[in-house]
């Protein structure tokens, strides 16, 4: 008899009701021989908790006493979680039956593959990839953070000759299927980045250490996107700004730090002239914002960096140059214009 390793979706809910009516119903028809579904509930003061209660039996709550954000309120949720893997999953997430075995035989074969995705799609338009994940996460040489199927703004069809597994640099938050024991060894998500950005933090610090992170080709989900904070809302672009520099300072070898973070924080203040260019004056105040929150903070993240840091340039997924360059001044707008 088979014996597959236990599996544990955790959905983590703060005040989303409707989400969970909409969408628990797919995730509960997901088919696997060892699986428990829980809700994390972050002290939700809507109807979340007795709709799971009263409709959704076979699902396990777990609750936080205050809102913890997305970090803090999923590390403190799979304190509590026993399993052999771990899958984050946003709540606002439709799922067939079959996606989750591809993926967890896929880490099971391969031993330095620790967290992996599978193709994110938009519910919206669903022969399009997902702006959260689409079809795996990249990163350029200054820490700019992209996917194969979306960069910047810009989405892609779904396409063929996307459709292979492939080792990338960040699997993306909204479905984050992970070794439960290297979660809790990485020392979870980073708190302090609240949300955002947190999960291509957990990534880098796994890939520091010699895992692997993949993106699962056979298999897909559809993402609904923009949630809890839609994309150009100025306290996204805050926290994605603030901890997309924290996160640089974390993981960066410090030969390369020392150099790379000051002019990658000059390249901010182009966006910044962007924003301001286009009236959004709050989002422009978001990133001066973000940029003296990190400076404020800078000893603190120093002390969260670990003995464990790779060349950027070294890593798979990273595309060495300029994503700022090649798509704003040489017009590459889809992942396969970029000549890695």
């Amino acid at each position: 008899m088979i014996e597959y390793p236990k599996v544990s979706i955790v959905i983590l809910n703060w005040n989303g009701e409707e989400y969970l009516k909409r969408f628990l119903p797919s995730v509960t028809k997901t088919k696997y021989s060892n699986l428990e579904i829980i809700v994390g509930d972050n002290a939700s003061s809507d109807n979340s908790i007795s709709l799971v209660k009263n409709n959704f039996p076979d699902v396990k709550i777990l609750e936080n006493p205050i809102n913890y954000g997305f970090a803090k309120g999923y590390n403190e949720i799979l304190k509590r979680v026993n399993a052999d893997y771990y899958v984050l999953l946003n709540s606002d997430v439709e799922t067939s039956e079959n996606w989750l075995q591809p993926c967890i035989d896929f880490l099971e074969k391969n031993n330095k593959a620790e967290a992996c995705q599978p193709q994110i799609l938009d519910l919206k338009n669903k022969n399009h990839y997902e702006y959260a994940g689409a079809s795996g996460g990249y990163i350029d040489i200054w820490g700019f953070p992209f996917c194969k199927g979306r960069v910047f703004d810009t989405i892609e069809e779904k396409r063929a000759d996307y459709q292979q597994n492939e080792e990338v640099f960040w699997a993306s938050g909204a479905c984050l299927i992970i070794k439960a024991n290297r979660y809790h060894e990485l020392g979870g998500l980073d708190e302090d980045f609240f949300a955002h950005m947190e999960e291509i933090d957990l990534c880098w610090r796994l890939k520091n250490e010699g895992g692997q992170v993949w993106s699962i080709a056979n298999t897909h989900i559809f993402h609904l996107g923009g949630g809890s904070l839609n994309y150009g809302n100025p306290k996204k672009v805050y926290l994605n700004f603030r901890n997309n520099l924290w996160m640089l300072i974390k993981n960066l070898p410090i030969s390369s730090l020392l150099w790379r973070l000051p002019l990658r924080m000059l390249v901010d203040y182009l966006a910044v002239l962007k924003f301001i260019s286009e009236g959004a004056f709050k989002s422009a105040f978001a990133i001066i914002r973000a940029h003296f929150d990190v400076e404020w903070s800078l000893k603190r993240t120093l002390k969260k960096r670990t003995p464990y840091q790779k060349k950027l340039s070294k890593m798979r997924g990273v595309y060495n140059k300029s994503l700022v360059w090649a798509y704003f001044v040489k017009g590459h707008k889809r992942f396969s214009d970029l000549i890695f």
